[in-house]
């Protein structure tokens, strides 16, 4: 069976352009009833128009799909639940929402105004917050929700002049780790996507030849899995030119050394051990760590 959307409603933020727009495109070509949100800003957040989200809403009915436009920021949080609300006069339900809205403001750490740091986590974090705060009663309520945070290769593995925005992605793993377990029992699934694609927020960072591989249509198909009816949850997919792969946060083994004076030298003579990834293990939650150091000092202290 294919993937299918009939009778679900999706909310897209930053869906005016780019990777959101494909997202928007594609859930209702798939029979989702979409909400097009977008502030229609530059690229760094500035300014702001309807327009664009009205262009991808135009589309879509073009073709016979049902969407409406919305031009709210999601660091609005009453704005945002003014849009969480258009969807529901309009359709009764939310099914899907994918934080995808975003800006940059890329410079190095050092050359870095403290208020552009401040906006980037505003916009990717809290806006992210913001909607998925809005709509987690409703989808608690239906026993039924898919959401999918934007993160980045940025934030998984750092990208110079990105500290503001790779230090907000990240933090959306985080968020994505405690929700997903918070949201099991209502079937609200959540998930990352960390794709890479052409839009207006990379042109010029990378050389023609690859942004022309780097289609967004080509990160659309991830996005389709982790917002469908048998998504998975806590998965981080990266998508980009056709290749899918998975992100894993991990923990290692790990070597008991007990306590005393001498334990941080003895910690530098096995750093290796302790770094060593045979055996590593993807926690289900964050007790995992303590639960496997309590592990092995009680192991530990009986073999003393």
């Amino acid at each position: 069976m294919g993937i299918d959307f009939k009778g679900r409603v999706a909310i897209v933020t930053g869906a005016g352009g780019g990777l959101g727009r494909q997202h928007a495109l594609a859930l209702a070509r798939r029979g989702a009833k979409v909400l097009v949100n977008d502030l229609g800003g530059a690229r760094d957040g500035s300014g702001g128009s309807v327009s664009a989200a009205d262009a991808v809403v135009a589309e879509i009915r073009a073709a016979g799909g049902e969407a409406i436009a919305n031009g709210a920021s999601v660091t609005d949080f009453a704005a945002v639940q003014a849009m969480v609300q258009q969807a529901m006069d309009a359709w009764g339900r939310v099914d899907i929402l994918v934080n995808n809205a975003g800006i940059l403001r890329d410079k190095s750490f050092a050359k870095m105004d403290l208020a552009d740091f401040a906006l980037v986590m505003n916009v990717h974090l809290m806006g992210a917050v913001h909607c998925t705060k809005a709509v987690w009663d409703i989808m608690a309520a239906q026993k039924y929700g898919r959401i999918v945070m934007t993160t980045s290769s940025s934030g998984l593995y750092g990208n110079f002049g990105q500290s503001n925005y790779g230090a907000a992605k990240m933090a959306l793993v985080g968020l994505m780790q405690t929700l997903a377990i918070e949201g099991a029992k209502n079937d609200i699934r959540v998930n990352c996507l960390a794709p890479t694609a052409a839009t207006r927020m990379t042109e010029g960072l990378m050389p023609e030849e690859v942004l022309q591989a780097l289609q967004p249509e080509a990160v659309v198909p991830a996005m389709l899995v982790l917002a469908s009816h048998e998504a998975p949850t806590r998965t981080i997919l990266c998508a980009g030119a056709g290749t899918f792969e998975a992100a894993n946060i991990t923990l290692t083994q790990g070597v008991y050394l007990g306590k005393g004076e001498q334990v941080p030298e003895a910690l530098t003579a096995r750093l290796a051990e302790v770094t060593e990834r045979a055996g590593e293990m993807v926690p289900q939650s964050g007790a995992a760590q303590g639960s496997n150091e309590v592990g092995k000092a009680m192991a530990g202290s009986l073999s003393d």
